[in-house]
């Protein structure tokens, strides 16, 4: 439990990520949240089992679909703030402690970014960075849309982020696929929400492969960037 400051939760988001979470779940500083549970996206491979057997309350999301996952997130999270993490074995677990300080600073929306000056991309050690490079471009474009003050965000895709229940509920979320990262940035930018962002590094997987194809998920995510120009509130 925090001593004092804004009550944050921390959210492991999983689907078949059993031996991730072997590595990441014992590093877990569960004393440094108010809450810490999962949301599960219809696992097959024993990581509910784990997770439970570890003494992590598993919520099963009632609808498919990473944004219906980060959803029901915020419907069960009980705490003032929300950090969502996905125990891949990708992300340094103890990235998750930093977020107090930023929320308990009157942040809305934290990003800890892949993409800025001292982070660190799994891609960086290759010539060719095509997903950076389209995030990048995504970052770029999101930003000359709709930003008008504060930092621009560098890495819109990161699902590694936190963010408070009350703005949460403000950008009122309504995409659904694989699009709420960056309808959270977008709605951010719009309504000049406090945004903080904080360079992390990043590795491989430790097993398996992303759940979001590159082509598939970037012609969603196009898709979704016209429907928020098009959007009326």
């Amino acid at each position: 439990m925090t001593d004092k400051g804004k009550t944050v939760a921390l959210c492991l988001l999983v689907m078949n990520e059993r031996r991730g979470c072997e590595h990441d779940v014992p590093l877990i500083k569960r004393e440094a949240f108010d809450e810490v549970f999962a949301v599960d996206g219809n696992s097959t491979d024993g990581t509910v089992e784990y997770l439970e057997a570890a003494g992590i309350p598993v919520h099963q999301q009632p609808e498919k679909g990473y944004s219906a996952g980060c959803r029901h997130g915020f419907r069960m999270c009980k705490s003032g703030a929300l950090v969502f993490y996905f125990p891949t074995g990708s992300v340094p677990v103890e990235e998750t402690l930093k977020f107090q300080a930023y929320f308990d600073a009157g942040a809305d929306l934290i990003i800890p970014s892949r993409n800025m000056k001292g982070a660190r991309n799994e891609e960086d050690v290759s010539f060719l960075r095509p997903r950076k490079w389209f995030v990048l471009g995504l970052s770029f474009l999101t930003a000359l849309l709709w930003r008008r003050e504060g930092p621009v965000v560098w890495d819109v895709l990161h699902g590694f982020r936190g963010m408070t229940a009350e703005a949460f509920k403000r950008i009122g979320p309504r995409d659904t696929g694989v699009s709420i990262d960056l309808e959270m940035i977008a709605r951010a930018y719009k309504m000049g929400l406090a945004i903080e962002q904080f360079p992390t590094s990043e590795t491989g997987r430790i097993e398996g492969t992303t759940h979001f194809p590159a082509f598939k998920t970037g012609s969603r995510l196009l898709g979704y960037l016209c429907r928020e120009i098009l959007r009326r509130d």
